[in-house]
């Protein structure tokens, strides 16, 4: 299984692909994460499950049968042949005031269609604690600083009771990262910001995990731990398919 230090580097291939394709609504950006991602977990899990996502196996998203509509989920988990867990994996690069609320009532709605179902269902959301806003056309306005009061949501749903409300994951993992910045370095557009990172890409500690914010969340969420995410998002899933 890789290492909280190892996944940082697999978010850094992520980024430089994001970088390099040069639009957030692309999914190759997430294939080698999620790729990397079923890898371990089909190592936790164990040889009977069979695990299905892009960048492993057949390369594509599987489906669950929620309790009002099927949905294609990031990561499936299936047992002799029936999708029995899902994962679903957020990274967000840019705008994200613009966009908080949607990732986050989205984020209820799919789980509570699934979990309603008896279906356990795992986030995973990353974010770096500093992401570029850019207006339409891609001119750079201003940062969006993620602060306590963003992650706010994520904090209350933390002390929600899994069992009680359907709309809360089994279990969720908030990565907030610190992106390495150079003083004095300013941007004019997507464009812009793009070369500078990938000129930097292969830069020491060029992508670390950020410390600031206090880690308040409670028993449903995890803060920058993949290692014990995974470990403890397997036993929840095989304990509820007994």
């Amino acid at each position: 299984m890789l290492s909280n230090s190892q996944f940082l580097d697999v978010i850094k291939d992520s980024f430089k692909t994001y970088l390099s394709v040069g639009t957030s609504r692309s999914t190759a950006k997430l294939k080698s994460l999620h790729g990397k991602i079923a890898r371990d977990l089909q190592e936790a899990f164990g040889p009977e499950y069979t695990i299905q996502s892009q960048g492993y196996g057949m390369d594509k998203e599987g489906c669950l049968d929620g309790r009002y509509y099927p949905k294609n989920v990031d990561i499936t988990i299936s047992l002799r042949g029936k999708p029995v867990a899902g994962y679903a994996v957020k990274f967000v690069m840019r705008n994200y005031s613009q966009n908080s609320n949607n990732y986050f009532e989205n984020m209820l709605g799919e789980t509570a269609n699934l979990r309603a179902n008896a279906i356990p269902y795992f986030q995973i959301f990353i974010i770096f604690d500093k992401v570029p806003y850019y207006k339409a056309g891609g001119t750079f306005q201003k940062w969006d600083v993620i602060t306590q009061h963003n992650l706010d949501k994520y904090v209350k749903i933390s002390a929600d009771n899994p069992d009680t409300f359907f709309h809360t994951p089994d279990k969720t993992l908030v990565v907030l990262l610190s992106l390495k910045e150079q003083p004095g370095k300013t941007f004019i557009n997507d464009s812009d910001y793009a070369a500078h990172y990938l000129s930097r890409i292969n830069e020491n500690g060029l992508i670390t995990y950020s410390n600031k914010i206090n880690d308040v969340f409670g028993d449903s969420v995890i803060l920058n731990n993949y290692e014990d995410y995974i470990k403890r998002t397997v036993f929840i899933s095989k304990g509820k398919m007994k």
